[in-house]
């Protein structure tokens, strides 16, 4: 006999949702499903805003599911587990990302892939296997299976830290991937925003030497004495760009705004590689005469795999790895989406749920 609604989802939530393409956010009650044997139950505590929440309140990419809670860069502490839960107890912290569910039986999930899984189910913005849509982390409490979860290193802050569940992963899975974490290797950052200064950070602590590429000349000194980079190009500035032209083995592109490509492409070595991270609502001009010419690859990376994030995380605990973070109350978060659309944020947003969320 199926089970009642209330039966179903007997957990109480509260949180903040967009409830129309305005994206703007206020609260809302709603319910989570009982923790089932592998189920665990977490208090969030602090949630990072990213990017892709701005283009998901707003349905910028026509699929979004209203009324709908944001929020992917999930920490928070064990409040419940259930019966069979082996990686986690009580008390514990615990991170979670963009991924809540997955097959975990194709080729995909078993080469730790997970996040490319045609069954995968999103924290938020998907629909669970219960034909429900999920909802994220602007919330007081989440369930999620435990093989979805991420232990918390006691030395690293929850705050700071939680970005790193997305924005980190993103950059670090992709150098990893393509082959641009390697001591001497060239590498190009593309954006110095939540991603990019994330990728920054990563690169350098791979040994690598890392030009950052912007059209904010102001950001140069912060690039450099702040972040480490050993060098800043003004993209907009084509004698600068010109002077750098096939010196790169790599470029990650963390930019998430409409922007032109063919300028950039160019600083790529023969052989050499541009990876897409940002997700703009147009998709850019590919210029194919010196990608066939410098035999260049172009690319796109999403997240990492579930052991990888793991791994990364242990990784920014290790060499002090942390996001710069502006940490707001719930009740701020509208102006905050506004003030990210804007740009006008160093460098990521991370808002205090555990303080501030109170619930109506």
């Amino acid at each position: 006999m199926a089970k009642s609604p209330e039966t179903e989802h007997p957990v109480e939530v509260f949180g903040w949702a967009a409830r129309d393409s305005s994206g703007h956010l206020s609260p809302f009650k709603f319910s989570r499903r009982a923790n089932g044997e592998r189920d665990v139950q977490f208090k969030v505590l602090y949630c990072g805003i990213c990017h892709s929440d701005l283009h998901s309140i707003k349905n910028d990419w026509g699929f979004t599911l209203y009324p709908t809670v944001p929020g992917h860069e999930i920490v928070g502490v064990v409040t419940k587990v259930g019966s069979k839960v082996e990686k986690v107890k009580v008390g514990d912290k615990v991170g979670m990302g963009a991924l809540g569910a997955s097959c975990r039986n194709c080729e995909m999930c078993c080469q730790d892939l997970e996040a490319y899984c045609s069954e995968k189910v999103f924290t938020h913005g998907s629909i669970d296997k219960h034909g429900e849509p999920t909802q994220g982390g602007f919330c007081d409490l989440m369930v999620a299976d435990e093989h979805f979860l991420f232990c918390w290193p006691e030395n690293l802050p929850m705050d700071a830290g939680a970005p790193l569940l997305c924005a980190g992963i993103t950059t670090y899975s992709s150098m990893r991937y393509f082959g641009l974490d390697k001591p001497g290797i060239h590498v190009g950052i593309v954006g110095l925003g939540g991603l990019g200064h994330l990728a920054v950070k990563f690169a350098r602590a791979f040994g690598a030497k890392v030009t950052v590429i912007s059209t904010s000349a102001s950001k140069r000194q912060e690039a450099i004495t702040k972040l480490g980079a050993d060098a800043f190009l003004v993209s907009s500035n084509p004698e600068q760009m010109q002077a750098a032209a096939s010196t790169m083995d790599g470029i990650l592109d963390t930019v998430s705004a409409n922007h032109p490509i063919v300028h950039l492409i160019n600083l790529v070595k023969p052989l050499g590689k541009f990876i897409l991270l940002g997700l703009p609502e147009k998709p850019p001009e590919l210029p194919i005469f010196p990608i066939i010419m410098g035999r260049k690859t172009i690319a796109g990376s999403a997240n990492g795999g579930l052991e990888e994030i793991q791994q990364m995380i242990n990784f920014a605990a290790e060499h002090n790895i942390l996001a710069e973070v502006e940490v707001i109350p719930i009740d701020y978060v509208n102006t905050a989406m506004e003030r990210l659309e804007k740009g006008d944020i160093k460098y990521r947003f991370v808002v205090d749920i555990g303080n501030s969320l109170k619930s109506a």
